[in-house]
């Protein structure tokens, strides 16, 4: 574990918190951190990394009763996105690596991810439901501007017309608007955009390579313009950093076009918790202890929550407080909006990529 005080900029984590698998762990000595610091040497290499991976499988079903999706297809692991509450980083330790710095800049690319998506669902016993991109981490995140996996595998889907759905907080999924259409056209695509924050400074250090809340609201402006379904997941609520922003994030997303609103509330489990402890403490700390009482409390006392039903929502006097702005914020900006089912009736008869006679 890292005790080097420096602050990292462009990165979300401030270190590497020590994997829970390994039989070992390491530490930054003194001596060498001293030691970098008089030859002016970098502690640790913080230049991103993309190791190829070739998995035998490439669609998760997902089983947890509460996430709201049924199956998930990630392209990528790790994010260089670089949000320091997400959810994934514990993921990354199965692989191998850190929760920490190592999640954001050690990224897995699956290259045979588009030829594993078209043999599972071109597969006899295959029936269509629908497959969300990023059930884990973003499928548009910065490298996929040039590898355009996701692009590759929105052409697979619309070749067998299958529904996907879309998780992401970044602009680069502007660049496949043609793609999109044509899946909108036979209602075959949902996009969902996370929206934390309408400040861009807390962007910032939330979720250091994201695109710009500025972008974010003109790419869900321009998916509503073009007929594309979309809504906004503002996730997670933090408390004393963007949870008073509830009503006129709700406001500003339903007037680009949302169709609507999610939210989730933070919650910290596995070694997400150290990680966010030190982040706050070197970014906010006049008010860590406050933030970290009050995430806290919504949890039954603790940082970490993995119990169903109430993990994403949280109890108590806070998360009642947020549901209820949510429920009036519907009400008031959303009210008669709702996002059409995807279709999972035209896959059957492009199954083997071309539509049949009889």
């Amino acid at each position: 574990m890292s005790n080097n005080n420096e602050f990292i900029y462009g990165r979300g984590a401030q270190l590497n918190v020590s994997n829970r698998f390994d039989a070992h762990n390491h530490e930054f000595r003194d001596d060498f951190l001293n030691h970098c610091a008089t030859e002016g040497d970098e502690v640790q290499n913080s230049k991103t990394v993309l190791i190829d991976t070739f998995p035998k499988s490439i669609v998760n079903k997902v089983t947890s009763p509460d996430v709201g999706m049924g199956f998930s297809l990630n392209p990528y692991q790790g994010c260089e996105h670089g949000c320091i509450y997400c959810y994934a980083r514990n993921s990354h330790e199965y692989w191998g690596f850190s929760a920490g710095l190592d999640f954001e800049q050690k990224i897995l690319v699956k290259r045979n991810a588009v030829q594993l998506l078209e043999k599972k669902i071109s597969g006899k016993k295959w029936e269509a439901a629908p497959i969300v991109l990023s059930g884990n981490t973003d499928c548009y995140q910065p490298i996929e501007k040039k590898l355009k996996i996701t692009r590759q595998l929105l052409e697979t889907f619309l070749k067998y017309k299958h529904p996907v759905g879309i998780i992401t907080k970044n602009a680069l999924v502007q660049r496949d608007l043609d793609i999109l259409r044509e899946l909108a056209a036979d209602n075959l695509v949902h996009v969902s955009l996370s929206v934390t924050s309408l400040e861009e400074k807390t962007r910032r250090i939330l979720e250091p390579r994201t695109a710009s809340i500025k972008k974010r609201l003109e790419t869900i402006e321009k998916l509503s313009t073009a007929n594309i379904p979309v809504s906004v997941m503002m996730a997670p609520i933090i408390p004393a950093i963007n949870s008073h922003e509830i009503m006129p994030l709700v406001k500003e997303v339903s007037e680009r076009g949302a169709l609507g609103v999610g939210y989730t509330i933070v919650r910290l489990n596995g070694s997400i918790g150290a990680i966010f402890t030190d982040w706050i403490k070197k970014t906010m700390p006049d008010r860590a202890d406050k933030v970290l009482n009050q995430i806290e409390s919504v949890h039954g006392g603790s940082l970490n929550d993995s119990r169903f039903g109430t993990r994403m929502k949280g109890e108590g006097e806070f998360a009642d407080q947020v549901k209820q702005q949510f429920k009036i914020a519907r009400a008031k900006y959303l009210k008669g909006r709702e996002r059409p089912a995807l279709n999972c009736d035209l896959h059957e008869e492009f199954k083997d990529g071309q539509m049949k006679l009889f």
